[in-house]
């Protein structure tokens, strides 16, 4: 396939791009480079004949127009999106016009090079999505594709928006779309901001390592290697109009999280006192959803996938990771908003 992947410099869409070139796929990748966008996350590929980088924004409607007619991608796997919570408390506007314009704007660019092409049957416009637009679960039950949708930040509201139109474009215009709603991601090139990140560079600079609230909250992690492969899988053999869940079957509080964190760097890099003792609770984010947990039933029945890493694997790898490319993260510690608290409303 020819892939037109939006938002392949970030940490999910990178995955992407670094897979399917090893799969033997061409990509486009289309970004424009936001803050928390990298090349040398895709610098491994960068140099490969399959490989085109546009460099661009989901929100100009010219651009894109232009980038269909000039690479005539068979695929579109869109990951371009604002993600973090905790900006979209601060400034949600952003979160609006990218993730919802400018969805809208690629639904038409898609639908417009599609038509122009003759329909083809084997055209898919992938959307890929979060959890987090199912709102927040208790302490049993978990997420499946038919559940109600009942986002609680401007993030995750956004999410749910862009979800809607890519459904509607399908009905109403029968553009070829597969959506995936995916749990929380980590692994290598994840932007300092997030939580994984943040505990690991914290931890190694003897910082406090903040936890909101009592850090009960609970989240289900999927390595990002893991969701790259499935979502390759679902771009190539998900039924038209139908949605996936990706999880990674490894629920954790936040608390459990950074304990094992702090107890894979107490035993890589040893210091006098373990890490852990740097833990401190600070005050929590206004809208915290308590609990995530996704039923991957049909993804793995349907085409056959299920997470290979466990969380313990992945964590592992992920620190590893960090410990041996400080050049990578430490580039990217003077960005906009790193190393800052945000979202306290």
């Amino acid at each position: 396939m020819k892939i037109l992947v939006t938002g392949g410099a970030g940490f999910i869409g990178s995955a992407v791009v670094r897979r399917a070139i090893a799969n033997g796929h061409e990509v486009v990748n289309v970004d424009a480079l936001t803050y928390a966008a990298c090349l040398e996350n895709v610098a491994a590929v960068s140099d490969s004949s399959g490989y085109v980088f546009e460099h661009a924004d989901i929100r100009d409607c010219d651009a894109l127009n232009r980038i269909f007619e000039t690479h005539k991608p068979d695929t579109v796997m869109h990951l371009a999106a604002e993600s973090h919570v905790d900006r979209s408390i601060d400034g949600p506007k952003n979160f609006i016009e990218t993730n919802i314009c400018g969805t809208f704007n690629l639904l038409e660019a898609a639908r417009k090079y599609w038509a122009s092409q003759g329909r083809p049957e084997t055209f898919r416009f992938h959307h890929v999505s979060t959890d987090e637009v199912f709102g927040s679960l208790g302490a049993t039950g978990k997420f499946t594709e038919d559940t109600p949708y009942d986002p609680r930040s401007p993030y995750s509201a956004s999410k749910a928006s862009s979800d809607h139109l890519v459904r509607a474009w399908h009905e109403t215009y029968r553009l070829p779309v597969v959506l995936t709603n995916c749990s929380n991601n980590y692994g290598p090139y994840h932007f300092p901001e997030k939580l994984i990140p943040v505990v690991i560079l914290n931890a190694l600079h003897g910082k406090p390592i903040p936890i909101y609230g009592n850090g009960s909250n609970v989240r289900d992690w999927l390595y990002v290697e893991d969701h790259a492969e499935a979502l390759l899988l679902v771009v190539r053999k998900g039924e038209i109009g139908r949605s996936y869940n990706i999880g990674g079957e490894n629920e954790l509080s936040n608390l459990e999280l950074v304990r094992a964190i702090c107890g894979i760097l107490d035993r890589l890099l040893p210091k006098t006192n373990s890490y852990a003792e740097q833990i401190t609770f600070v005050a929590d984010r206004p809208g915290h959803d308590m609990r995530y947990a996704i039923d991957p039933t049909r993804i793995r029945e349907e085409l056959g996938w299920r997470p290979s890493v466990t969380v313990e694997e992945g964590l592992e790898r992920t620190v590893r990771w960090y410990l041996e490319n400080e050049s990578w993260w430490r580039a990217l510690l003077e960005r906009d908003g790193v190393g800052h608290r945000l979202g306290v409303g």
